[in-house]
């Protein structure tokens, strides 16, 4: 029985590009679930759009010297086309800049505040008063007063997911100027969240304690049990919404009221496009609504906005909200500021027509109830040993074979074996199997199945080898290519959740794509013929293609010379030594020389051995710069040496002085040299 689903996920915030942890999180999930539910004939909206607001993204423009709306647009476009790119298949991807959705949050809160559901208050915020502003939650930097971590932003700690108040911060600083804020009285409109508490408990704590998943739970109802409080809905800012009632003047809704209301303004947009009724997506009590989010955003989706819906009192509540955990990169916490991070832009162009790659690894080690960890090596792995080896080789194999034998044409199957029948019986299960999988948001599992069906028509093939038996027996031949084709057949239809790109090339080699032989997924476990026999397929096209070891490591070099670039970046400048005194000073003899051999030192990965004409003799100098030169490159460079240096001996070569050297950013030496050419020999002074 068909029903309508209202599936959102989770609105990125327009401050950077998606990388492969928010699609982990959130984004693959939801399409393999909204994609699913479409295949099984069900009424879906998913629906997404950009969160345009809130304080990042005037620190980025601040800092880039442009308006919030062009830091907006700019990034908005990013990510509109790499999920597009990426086989994403919103229905709407909105953006809480539009009009609709200034609209639709200003009627809400205009309801909520007609109906007395906020508390008034003149309350002390933090203000800089260099800057002249109170400093809204991401304006300000502190030590969090739940596990101290000392770099916790005025609304949440990243390090503990604790969510606070900015006032609740320990020694908290502007962000802005770096200075102390001081309290200042200032008037904001707050949901009573502490009003909801019976509701909640009854509805999330009784009602979904089966149902729910444990992480999800477990964080709500810690919060719960801790007692709500009132939260904030406005803000001192003037990026954002304005507030759309008497006194408001100077103030917008604060991101967190703002961001969720973006769903509903999405759905209305594409409602109107495509000429719908938007209501019954979401007040319908017959609709699903599913949340899909990470697990940073869990309060604000589980608490926080069916406060909001329950006040306002004729929407729906969300029937499941299947927040994942975090994912790592290489045995470390994603970073978006440290550049830790594959983005999807950068991804699409270095792996072009491998968007399914990603998402089955991403899928295959989501971080479903406890962070997990990406690692380039892992996602060779799966290509090379799964997709190719396994999904693309049954693939190639039946495709092939049936061109070589029958030019292509389905043969007509004699008599089933119990193994056929057997196979033929498996195969109609698992549309189920994988059902059972995705009803319960366990999509590691799902996608593991999938692949088991693969795994099948492998062992199906290798223990009926009819590259052997067509020498000796025709029918049975005809029989055992018949029965692979039905499960390549299936495999097109069930893999389009996890592998949209694979699905459709699949079903262009099958030539199933016209409606008169197109497998729906409700085929494949009812009907006994899915491709018929004297049906013509087409010729053989690799699904996948391996990925070789120089192709990661380019990608762990690039993370590589991200994390130098980053540490270099946070290098701190070393303090000043101890004063010295001129008398100490002329005691170094600092002359320019010029490099006339150079050799690597054997055995040693660091070290040049250097001839140079110091302008009093030519000297041997060993020096430890072979990691950022080779010999080539510095024979000929005039350098500073000092010359009245210890002699000191190095793996036995005897080095008479030393090398005047700096570095860069990026950790790489450079010589501290004349910027003309001078004589060899002058002192430096």
């Amino acid at each position: 029985m068909s029903k309508r689903y209202t599936i959102t996920a989770a609105l990125p915030y327009t401050n950077g590009p998606i990388h492969i942890g928010h699609l982990a999180g959130v984004y693959v999930p939801a399409d393999i679930y909204a994609r699913y539910k479409r295949l099984t004939g069900n009424d879906v909206a998913f629906i997404c759009g950009s969160d345009e607001h809130g304080v990042p993204i005037t620190i980025k423009a601040k800092n880039e010297r442009v308006t919030p709306q062009e830091i907006v647009d700019r990034y908005h476009k990013i990510i509109k086309d790499s999920f597009e790119e990426f086989g994403i298949s919103f229905d709407n991807y909105s953006r809480t800049s539009a009009k609709i959705h200034h609209d639709t949050a200003s009627e809400f809160f205009k309801t909520l505040y007609d109906k007395n559901e906020f508390v008034e208050e003149v309350t002390e915020q933090l203000y800089d008063e260099e800057a002249k502003q109170f400093l809204a939650d991401r304006f300000v930097i502190g030590t969090c007063p739940k596990c101290g971590n000392e770099e916790s932003y005025g609304d949440q700690c990243e390090k503990c997911g604790t969510s606070h108040n900015a006032t609740d911060l320990i020694n908290p600083k502007s962000a802005i100027t770096g200075n102390t804020p001081t309290l200042k009285e200032t008037k904001h409109w707050f949901l009573p969240l502490n009003k909801h508490e019976n509701f909640l408990r009854e509805w999330i704590l009784k009602g979904h304690k089966k149902d729910w998943k444990p992480n999800v739970y477990g964080q709500v109802k810690s919060w719960i049990d801790d007692g709500l409080r009132p939260r904030a809905v406005t803000r001192d800012l003037d990026w954002g919404i304005p507030v759309p009632v008497e006194g408001g003047e100077g103030k917008v809704l604060y991101v967190w009221f703002d961001a969720p209301i973006g769903y509903i303004s999405s759905t209305k947009e594409w409602a109107e496009r495509v000429g719908k009724d938007w209501e019954p997506y979401w007040k319908d009590e017959d609709t699903k609504l599913v949340h899909f989010i990470g697990k940073d955003n869990i309060v604000f989706h589980c608490i926080i906005f069916p406060s909001m819906l329950k006040a306002e009192g004729s929407y729906i509540l969300p029937d499941n909200v299947p927040a994942n955990e975090f994912l790592n990169l290489e045995g470390n916490k994603l970073s978006t500021s440290k550049n830790w991070a594959v983005w999807l832009p950068d991804y699409l162009k270095d792996f072009p027509e491998k968007q399914d790659v990603l998402r089955y690894t991403l899928t295959a080690n989501a971080p479903e109830t406890k962070d997990n960890d990406f690692t380039w090596k892992d996602f060779q792995a799966r290509n090379n040993n799964e997709l190719v080896a396994i999904f693309g080789n049954f693939i190639n194999r039946v495709v092939v074979l049936t061109n070589k034998y029958y030019n292509g044409i389905v043969p007509t199957p004699s008599t089933f074996t119990a193994i056929d029948e057997d196979t033929l019986a498996a195969v109609k299960a698992y549309p189920a199997v994988i059902e059972s999988s995705l009803e319960r948001y366990r999509f590691r599992e799902a996608s593991q199945e999938l692949m088991n069906l693969a795994r099948l028509g492998n062992k199906y093939l290798a223990d009926e080898e009819p590259w052997k038996l067509v020498k000796t027996d025709e029918a049975r031949t005809q029989t055992i290519m018949y029965v692979a084709l039905q499960i390549a057949s299936a495999l097109a239809t069930l893999s389009e959740p996890f592998l949209p790109f694979t699905s459709t090339k699949l079903k262009q080699i099958l030539s199933v794509t016209s409606s008169a032989v197109e497998i729906s997924w409700s085929d494949i476990s009812t009907k006994d013929v899915l491709l018929p026999a004297n049906h013509k397929i087409g010729k053989s096209e690799l699904l996948f293609n391996k990925i070789e070891d120089s192709e990661i490591q380019a990608q762990l070099d690039k993370l590589e010379a991200n994390r130098k670039a980053n540490e270099a970046a946070n290098k701190k400048v070393e303090p000043q030594k101890d004063t010295i005194t001129f008398d100490d000073f002329t005691k170094l003899d600092l002359r320019v020389g010029t490099i006339i051999e150079a050799e690597k030192m054997p055995k040693a990965k660091k070290l040049l051995v250097l001839k140079v004409d110091t302008g009093i003799d030519v000297r041997t100098i060993v020096s430890g710069i072979a990691e950022s030169f080779t010999a080539e490159e510095v024979v000929g460079k005039q350098v500073t040496v000092l010359v009245n240096l210890a002699p000191r001996a190095l793996r036995g070569v005897e080095s008479e002085g030393m090398i005047l050297m700096t570095e860069t950013a990026e950790g790489k030496l450079v010589f501290v040299n004349p910027d003309t050419t001078v004589k060899n020999g002058l002192q430096i002074s």
